[in-house]
């Protein structure tokens, strides 16, 4: 069953690879969507696919790169998008 959820990264996630990080995570997963960079410091992320893999991805956003410092995520349920690939948006 194919799942959507949004995902809000809180900690120290921007320029450290993040959202580049996240997409070769989705990528190896089968998870599409999309990840960007928020104004107030944060990241979040669009994710889409089994719900297997989808949960896996969440699971890997804890801990993000090695030279992240997550301190929360925050998950929630959503509609899928109309994404066949997982983009980095800016």
């Amino acid at each position: 069953m194919r799942i959507g959820r949004h995902v809000r990264v809180t900690g120290r996630v921007q320029g450290v690879f993040f959202r580049g990080w996240t997409q070769q995570q989705a990528n190896e997963l089968g998870v599409t969507g999309w990840v960007r960079n928020c104004p107030d410091g944060n990241v979040e992320a669009h994710l889409a696919g089994e719900e297997k893999a989808v949960l896996q991805l969440i699971e890997r956003l804890h801990d993000g790169p090695p030279s992240a410092a997550v301190s929360r995520v925050d998950v929630t349920d959503c509609d899928l998008e109309p994404i066949d690939r997982f983009e980095v948006r800016h």
